[in-house]
């Protein structure tokens, strides 16, 4: 096995970002990919107007490629937010606000994949109380979710890079994708397998894919150190992948990495075009 029997997508948030929004998608084409994804791409507008929508629907299906994953409004990403949804006040609203716009996006363009970024910890306010939020809005996007035949995604961010995000290890967002099924009824919440996060946050990455690859709805990888492209750092990112296809998992495997110094689609040549 190996990187060509794996399906790419290319995360157009943090590649290709030299170009403008529009053109993001056709760039990822003429790189030879057929599939992308998005963390929300408005950081200040959980319902952006329906023409800045449609414009961004028309460059996906122009270009000809599949949205297979689309983040859920997380305010400032990148940049110092990490999630709304377990903030009390204007952002759990602004969050809310957003859950039928992006399920609606997302089923326009037949993606089946949303993420919800949990939420940094906020000063003085009991983190119970965060989490007792942060379940309740979890139950509304995964109803959302639910009705558009979708998954929603729970996922696990690093400490050094977090060190407020409450979910900085793969039990921990697992026990919140549980809370979350058993809340909801639906069992749509799944696990979004960072490899990047969880190598910074020192965890054991073949015994994680083991123990939790049946559990995992998205997988998404950059190598350690860096976040860089596969082979810039040392992570075994190949075999990885290996274990978790011989684990079961057969989903997408999403581009999320820095691509340097470089443009974006000069950063693909660990990769054979005909396995993009």
């Amino acid at each position: 096995m190996g990187f060509a029997d794996q399906r790419f997508n290319v995360n157009l948030s943090i590649l290709f970002t030299e170009l403008p929004l529009l053109e993001r998608p056709a760039a990822a084409a003429a790189a030879g990919f057929s599939a992308v994804e998005l963390w929300w791409p408005w950081v200040d507008s959980p319902t952006p107007e329906r023409s800045e929508l449609d414009a961004l629907k028309r460059a996906v299906e122009d270009a000809g490629v599949q949205l297979t994953g689309l983040n859920f409004y997380a305010g400032r990403l990148p940049g110092p937010d990490r999630g709304a949804l377990s903030i009390p006040g204007e952002e759990s609203e602004r969050f809310r606000a957003n859950i039928d716009v992006a399920a609606d996006f997302a089923r326009s363009l037949g993606c089946t994949a949303l993420n919800a970024l949990y939420g940094n910890r906020v000063d003085g306010v009991d983190p119970a109380e965060q989490d007792a939020l942060a379940l309740a809005n979890l139950v509304l996007a995964a109803r959302a979710a639910d009705r558009i035949g979708a998954v929603l995604l729970v996922e696990a961010l690093n400490l050094p890079e977090s060190p407020r995000y409450p979910l900085v290890s793969a039990p921990a967002a697992v026990e919140v994708v549980d809370r979350v099924n058993e809340a909801s009824g639906l069992g749509n919440a799944r696990f979004l397998m960072d490899l990047y996060h969880l190598s910074m946050n020192g965890e054991d990455l073949p015994a994680v894919i083991e123990r939790y690859a049946s559990r995992t709805g998205h997988v998404q990888i950059a190598d350690n150190p860096g976040r860089g492209a596969p082979g810039t750092g040392t992570l075994p990112l190949e075999d990885l992948l290996d274990r978790l296809a011989k684990a079961g998992y057969e989903g997408w495997v999403g581009l999320e990495y820095k691509p340097g110094d470089r443009p974006s689609a000069e950063s693909f040549d660990w990769l054979p075009r005909t396995a993009r």
